[in-house]
């Protein structure tokens, strides 16, 4: 049976999560397939075995980012485990963040779409 946690807790262990990835990546990790990552969110399951780690990146593939981090995992997990001083440390897996891709999508077809309002009005 899952233990209830103390409300918020996972939002904070999450941001904390996120704070130290963000800063560890770039400093630690020196695989080219990785690129330039941002991290944008994660979300640990309620039993805080597993943690999925949003994220987007500059100057490689999603595809390329995604494996190269999920290979570096063994390598980050001890140092969140030692930053968190928790007793459960989820396992990272990191899944590439297509929404920053999906909102410029929209944003242009927003653009289209009132360029051609403007159109039909000067018409």
């Amino acid at each position: 049976m899952i233990k209830p946690s103390k409300p918020g807790r996972a939002n904070r262990i999450e941001e904390q999560i996120q704070r130290d990835l963000a800063t560890m990546i770039p400093k630690e990790l020196s695989d080219k397939r990785i690129g330039l990552v941002t991290i944008t969110g994660v979300k640990i399951t309620p039993d805080y075995v597993h943690a999925t780690v949003y994220f987007t990146s500059i100057g490689s593939t999603p595809e390329a980012s995604e494996e190269a981090l999920n290979s570096a995992s063994p390598i980050l997990y001890p140092r969140i485990f030692k930053l968190l001083k928790i007793h459960t440390v989820p396992q990272l897996h990191f899944v590439y963040d297509k929404s920053v891709e999906d909102g410029f999508e929209m944003d242009q077809l927003i653009k289209q779409a009132r360029a051609e309002d403007a159109e039909k009005i000067k018409e």
